[in-house]
């Protein structure tokens, strides 16, 4: 197992001088943690004492503790520090002026989970255009993206389709830090503020998180395990739909299910090969809350058996696909709102593309899809690249 040095613990340990007499403020969460499980508020106040002056937090709020999505959390003092928490999924989620004027620094310690629609990336970037307007410098403290750095897979976000869960052209496992998210987001996509990112020390690309030596904290509350982060890109799109993603359950997103699926025509459906590295273990679950509250849900929960070959889009647009041949007549797609959009539906802005919503109606063949979107993403690994910190 790799001893993996985080972007918060190399500041830590040696803060650097150019920071020295900066007012700090500090982008974090419940996750924010050393791996010791101190969290960064602590260790910054130890390094730059009453100049840590303001927090932010994104959607969920500092102890990951709101739920479900539009839910949000008010501005608040920070129970250990007492010096103001302010909430970037509130009433706005763009920075405000007023915020920023008590600090000359801005750093950001999040842990990503290395999909698309993770509102915490788009929360960085309105923070990078926030920097740049009122002249403040941001350093992000890199993390793992648990699912890996190597691999990346699914359409790119047609710019049209943009919105709190995609604000760039990005497939929707995307196959980066967050520290070079905020590298490519600063340069690629035209922001251009004063940025500075502490890297990672002994990561690699091709390494899950179970294998980083780092312990995993929930950065979201539907997010427990490294398992939910892995199959996240792909079980996201439920969200679209009146499908539970298993929201209400302890194993969000590595279980879907409605009360009208028959598992076995799923199964059928789907046919031979479709579904590399993973299996469908067939199963009926109750929520206890979000769809299908206390109503007994017939599905699967994927178990992943071979990562390095498991394709978490393509399973659950075969999945999609498998559910609109069966049940026709009982699949509903969830109607707006969804993340601050109140026309456009929730999973055109999910996939990114009204027209993949068209084409999976449709029944085109997923391999026919994903060669149609092969140019753009290619397109996209070679961009990437130029923002590699490792």
């Amino acid at each position: 197992m790799a001893d993996v040095i985080l972007g918060l613990e190399r500041l830590a340990a040696a803060p650097p001088a150019h920071l020295r007499n900066q007012r700090v403020g500090l982008l974090c969460n419940a996750a924010s943690l050393d791996r010791h499980l101190n969290h960064a508020r602590k260790l910054l106040y130890d390094c730059f004492g009453e100049r840590l002056t303001t927090l932010f937090t994104p959607q969920h709020g500092l102890f990951a503790e709101k739920q479900d999505n539009m839910i949000e959390s008010a501005h608040r003092k920070d129970p250990l520090l007492r010096i103001p928490v302010y909430s970037l999924y509130s009433k706005t989620r763009i920075p405000t002026r007023e915020m920023f004027d008590g600090i000359d620094v801005l750093m950001i310690d999040l842990q990503d989970v290395g999909t698309r629609v993770y509102t915490f990336i788009y929360t960085m970037s309105y923070c990078l255009e926030a920097a740049r307007r009122y002249g403040k410098k941001v350093v992000v403290l890199d993390r793992p993206n648990p699912i890996g750095g190597h691999l990346v897979e699914g359409n790119c976000l047609d710019m049209a389709w943009r919105s709190f869960v995609g604000r760039y052209p990005l497939p929707m496992r995307h196959g980066m830090t967050i520290g070079e998210l905020a590298l490519m987001f600063n340069q690629a996509f035209g922001i251009g503020c004063d940025l500075e990112v502490i890297a990672l020390q002994g990561w690699r690309r091709d390494m899950l998180f179970s294998q980083t030596g780092l312990p995993w904290v929930a950065p979201s509350p539907n997010m427990p395990t490294p398992t939910s982060a892995l199959v996240y890109p792909g079980q996201v799109i439920w969200e679209g739909t009146h499908v539970s993603e298993g929201r209400g359950t302890t194993q969000p997103f590595e279980i879907f299910g409605a009360p009208y699926i028959d598992p076995d025509r799923i199964v059928q459906a789907l046919g031979q090969g479709q579904l590399p590295g993973v299996l469908l273990r067939p199963m009926e679950f109750e929520p206890t809350a979000n769809k299908w509250q206390g109503q007994l849900c017939r599905g699967f929960q994927l178990h992943v058996t071979d990562p390095a070959q498991f394709r978490p889009y393509r399973t659950a647009l075969c999945l999609l696909q498998a559910i609109l041949s069966c049940h026709k007549e009982a699949f509903e797609w969830k109607m707006p709102p969804y993340e601050y959009e109140f026309e456009r539906w929730p999973i055109d802005l999910i996939l990114g593309d009204q027209h993949l919503r068209m084409a999976l109606e449709a029944m085109t063949p997923i391999d026919t899809l994903e060669s149609a979107w092969q140019n753009a993403l290619s397109d996209y690994d070679v961009m990437r690249r130029d923002y590699f910190l490792y």
